[in-house]
């Protein structure tokens, strides 16, 4: 819990975030709980509320995982997910559907930084260019699966920042939009990750 108010209180007090724009969702007893249906509706509240020129900032801090692909867009076979505490009985949230519901419908001109804080997260949102910060790459990759014929592409004027261990908003409106979904136990990872947030 600590990550999601020390973001909070990061972007409040050193951005200029306005506190009655910021939606929590947190497993602490004194917030809404970050069930599946809360994250998803609170993503939609965010879609539908902004507008050009707003600046909005999306954090995640919480257990990511990996479902089989259901619709062969993954390379790897695999679609990364978000992981609600209440995943055994709604499931997990699939990248598509992050995508779909948060980054598609995004209006143009709003400018979103996400950072999402959590086991596979590199591609959890399933954004067209990809930047891989292990030494190898020194420009944006290419997504070659993603079809920009998709109407979910066209006409799309969203900025969008990806961000893996922090993240500045440097470009304020009047009164920016943000949200911040807080998880359960967080922890980092020295290892590879693929024995943590192993979800049986």
């Amino acid at each position: 819990h600590n990550d999601v108010n020390n973001v909070a209180r990061y972007l409040s007090e050193v951005q200029g975030f306005k506190k009655e724009n910021v939606t929590i969702l947190m497993d602490d007893g004194n917030h809404k709980p970050p069930t599946k249906s809360a994250i998803i509706s609170a993503y939609k509240k965010l879609v539908k509320e902004s507008k050009k020129g707003d600046v909005v900032f999306c954090h995640y801090s919480g257990h990511g995982g990996r479902l089989p692909d259901d619709n062969g867009d993954e390379e790897d076979g695999y679609d990364e997910t978000l992981i609600p505490v209440d995943f055994e009985k709604r499931g997990q949230i699939r990248d598509d559907d992050l995508l779909k519901i948060l980054v598609g419908p995004m209006p143009e001109g709003v400018t979103m930084t996400c950072l999402m804080d959590c086991c596979h997260s590199g591609t959890v949102l399933d954004l067209p260019y990809r930047f891989t910060s292990d030494g190898d790459l020194e420009e944006m990759e290419m997504n070659e699966r993603c079809n920009f014929k998709d109407g979910l592409w066209s006409g799309m004027g969203l900025a969008l920042g990806m961000a893996a261990g922090s993240a500045v908003v440097d470009v304020l409106t009047p009164q920016p939009e943000m949200m911040i979904l807080g998880g359960g136990p967080n922890a980092i990872h020295e290892y590879s990750d693929s024995d943590c947030c192993v979800i049986s």
